[in-house]
Formats: structure tokens, C-alpha cells, sequence
């Protein structure tokens, strides 16, 4: 049994594998043990690996499992007291793992844990992905110590203290692997975006903690396999967002958030249009919503465990107010101007 199991999960990622796999590799291994978990690659990552890295444990998979089932998959055949979840895009630093791991290891009512995630481009600058840890406002909108909406701040050591989070980084996921099968892992349904967040969140109802521990660093690419902008990874976002919702919204909340998701997608998409002019954007949402309609009764069992599971009413991480409001009505961009 591993004590850490770092598990990158590729898809024709060979150039990504080439540039960042030498730091996980040289700051990792007196630590914990290192997979590639290969989504049915059709480049050359599998050979790239077995050629140069023979160090690595391969994890084939027959076929694109996609973020989330492809994560289930590898991690089913892995044996770890705690599973790290790492892009392979993400270039670590010296001692990197320490500090999570010895935080973990003391405080066993934490969950799960991230790293201080920066830009790999600009290294004193926070990553749009997690940043310092993320929350969510009353809407289901995320947002992070150091990132809220397109605002990405500097790291200045302001969010340097470690903090209980909402959700971890799906990037940089260190994770009990107790607590990851208890809840079951990733929702595979999702297939991609906002898995990480639905899981936290899962953690969290159930009185688990979630925490950033920003001794620990690392430095992110970001964007994955579908940059910014794309369309479908727009339908996943929104799509899989309203899900979330579904499942872990206490009922009395439900149906107002419901109300108002409703109103606030429909002006997204026409803003979108209008203000944009990005058509596939404005199609994605509809086809979200439509999508959303169309599954969420296959959720309804998901949420009837889940609020029977939960041990915290109110999660102090999920906020009360709109975020929408305080970024674009009162101005506040910077995650130390909003109300805690």
C-alpha cells in the first residue's frame, strides 16, 4: 500500500508529460509513488513513458473515461492511504508534498487538502483554476482566494495562511482515499468541469473538512484540453454547475436558487450574444439548461442520499450573498474586499 499515490491522468499528452513530468518526478519520489493513468491516448504518451520514465506504474484505460470515470477507474486499482490527483500540466516545487501530507496526517477530520496554485507563465501571480482555495457564493457561482470571475490577482502572500475551503482544485487534489470511495468519487455523469467542486461539496455536508495549505506551491498551465471559450466546455460548465445544485442544495434553498439560476443563465446567454457576439457560447447555455432539464431526474436518488448525509446545515464556505452583486453592482474584484 502506497502512503501517496500521485495520479496524472493523460490524454494525448505527451508534450505536457515531456516538460512537467521532470519535476514530479525529481520532487516526488522520496515521497510518494507516481502513475500516469492513460485515457486510450492515440499519440505516443503510452511508449514516451515506458521509454523514458520505466519508473512510472502504468494505468491503461480502453478508452476516453474522461476527467471524472477516468479518475474512478485508475483510482480503483490503486492501493493508497491518500490519492493525489495531478494534472499533467502542473510543475511542482521542492518539498511540495510535505506540507499537505503532514497536515492530513494530524488533522484527520480534513478530507482533503490543495497546494497554492500559480500561474506557470507568471509566477507571481495566482492560477485562474483554484488560486489559494475555493468557495462558492449563494448562486452556485465558484471563486477563489485570488481569482474571482476573469479577476486573477498577485500573489503577495495575502491568502498565505492555511484556511477550510469549500473545494479543492480538481489540478492538485491530495484526497483520503477513505474519503473519496465513502462518497463514492467523482460523478462520472459529469464526464468533465465542476467534478471537483460536486465532490468537496459532497465531503463537506457530511462534516468533512476541505483545505488549502498554501506552504505547499506549485505552478499551473491551465486551460486542459478545452481552452477558454470553447463551447462545449461551456455546455459542461453550466450543465453540470445546475447538477451540483440539484444534489447538494439544502431543500429549503433549492428551489429559490433554482428560480434565480434560471433568470441569471438565460441573461448570461444574451449577453453573451449581444454583448460578444459568440454564438456558440449563446447555444451552449440553451443546451445546458435543455440537458439539465432533460437528466435531472436521474439525480433524484443522488439527492435524497445526499441530504440524508448531511451533518452541517449551513457550510460557512457557501456564502450568502450574490457574487454577481459584489463584483459588478459594488465593484468588488479582490477576494479581501468581499463580505466574510
Amino acid at each position: 500500500m502506497d502512503k501517496v499515490a500521485i495520479v496524472i491522468l493523460n490524454w494525448n499528452g505527451r508534450e505536457m508529460l515531456e516538460k512537467y513530468l521532470p519535476s514530479v518526478m525529481q520532487y516526488s519520489r522520496d515521497e510518494a509513488t507516481v502513475y500516469v493513468a492513460d485515457n486510450a491516448s492515440t499519440d505516443d504518451s503510452v511508449e514516451f513513458l515506458r521509454t523514458h520514465y520505466p519508473q512510472v506504474d502504468l494505468v491503461i484505460l480502453d478508452k476516453n473515461w474522461g476527467f471524472a470515470e477516468g479518475y474512478n477507474k485508475a483510482l480503483s486499482q490503486i492501493d493508497a492511504e491518500y490519492y493525489l490527483l495531478l494534472n499533467s500540466d502542473i510543475e511542482v516545487t521542492h518539498h511540495w508534498l510535505t506540507p499537505m501530507i503532514e497536515y492530513l496526517d494530524v488533522h484527520k477530520d480534513a478530507a482533503a487538502c490543495q497546494p497554492k496554485l500559480l500561474s506557470i507563465f507568471d509566477k507571481d501571480r495566482f492560477e485562474y483554476a483554484g488560486a489559494s482555495g475555493g468557495f462558492l457564493d449563494k448562486y452556485g457561482y465558484p471563486f477563489c482566494r485570488g481569482r474571482i470571475f476573469d479577476t486573477v490577482e498577485a500573489d503577495n502572500g495575502q491568502y498565505d495562511d492555511v484556511t477550510d475551503i469549500l473545494w479543492a482544485t480538481g489540478a492538485a487534489l491530495m484526497i483520503r482515499a477513505k474519503d473519496y470511495w465513502e462518497v463514492k468519487g467523482l460523478d462520472a455523469r459529469f464526464f468533465a468541469h465542476n467534478e471537483e467542486i460536486d465532490l468537496c461539496w459532497r465531503l463537506r455536508i457530511r462534516g468533512r473538512r476541505i483545505v488549502c495549505i498554501p506552504d505547499s506551491y506549485v505552478y499551473h498551465v491551465g486551460g486542459g484540453t478545452l481552452p477558454k471559450g470553447n463551447p462545449m466546455k461551456t455546455y459542461l460548465n453550466f450543465r453540470n454547475n445546475l447538477t451540483m445544485l440539484y444534489k447538494c442544495l439544502p431543500d429549503e434553498e433549492l428551489k429559490h436558487v433554482m428560480r434565480w439560476r434560471w433568470f441569471l443563465d438565460y441573461l448570461a446567454a444574451w449577453q453573451t450574444l449581444i454583448l460578444n457576439r459568440n454564438v456558440g457560447d449563446f447555444k451552449a447555455i440553451y443546451k445546458a439548461r435543455k440537458a439539465f432539464k432533460a437528466w435531472k431526474k436521474d439525480f433524484k436518488a443522488d439527492r435524497q442520499e445526499i441530504q440524508a448525509s448531511r451533518r452541517k446545515k449551513n457550510i460557512p464556505e457557501q456564502k450568502s450573498y450574490s457574487l454577481l452583486w459584489q463584483y459588478y453592482a459594488k465593484g468588488k474584484k479582490l477576494f479581501s474586499d468581499l463580505p466574510f
